[in-house]
């Protein structure tokens, strides 16, 4: 989680959130959330962490490995972490409005998904940033 929150920290403009993806404990992916940098909504952490390791691994099937991120994953990048085979996530803090794995579960039940879901690790560091950065722009 500790490299997943660096990576949050490299975020300009944007909300702060991290993600790394590993495999056989080898990090093959990382990103932060490029969404206003890039003009793009699907620039959130995950899913450019999800398009690296498919590069690296020249699969869209990323059976084996495990993602750790900063938020729980909104509905999109829930979805993208799913249909990408991922087996293992690792979230730091809960998302009560947006959180689609733990928090608001009804996509994962919607497929024959055996992820296995972690909330709450390094809760209280994912959750200063994130509050920190929302206190500077108000």
């Amino acid at each position: 989680m500790q490299n997943a929150i660096a990576q949050a920290l490299k975020c300009e403009k944007d909300v702060p959130i991290g993600c790394v993806i590993k495999k056989d404990g080898e990090v093959i992916a990382s990103a932060h959330n490029r969404r206003e940098l890039d003009n793009d909504v699907t620039a959130h952490a995950e899913m450019l962490a999800i398009r690296e390791a498919q590069k690296k691994l020249e699969s869209s099937r990323l059976k084996g490995c495990e993602m750790y991120v900063t938020l729980e994953p909104c509905p999109m990048c829930s979805w993208a972490i799913i249909q990408s085979g991922i087996s293992v996530i690792y979230f730091g803090a809960y998302n009560p409005q947006y959180g689609a794995l733990l928090s608001n579960p009804v996509y994962k039940n919607l497929t024959n998904s055996y992820i296995k879901v972690y909330g709450g690790i390094e809760e209280d560091k994912c959750n200063k940033i994130l509050e920190d950065f929302f206190k500077s722009i108000r």
